[in-house]
């Protein structure tokens, strides 16, 4: 490996430390993971939704076609 390489890969690092540790300390970072959060339960939520309601039209074209 290269020293550019080398190189590369630490500037890449560290910027990555850095930005990790503005969304953790920064301005509104308690907004941004209120949001994540939020977001996380509506994701679940609708996945939730939807398995039920594929289960329930399941269900029911199983129960129509035994009629």
């Amino acid at each position: 490996m290269s020293i550019k390489e080398k190189t590369i890969e630490k500037l890449e690092s560290k910027i990555e430390d850095i930005e990790n540790f503005i969304s953790e300390n920064g301005v509104g970072s308690k907004y941004l993971s209120k949001a994540e959060r939020v977001q996380r339960d509506v994701n679940l939520g609708l996945a939730v939704t939807g398995f039920i309601g594929l289960a329930g039209l399941s269900a029911w074209a199983i129960m129509r076609s035994s009629d």
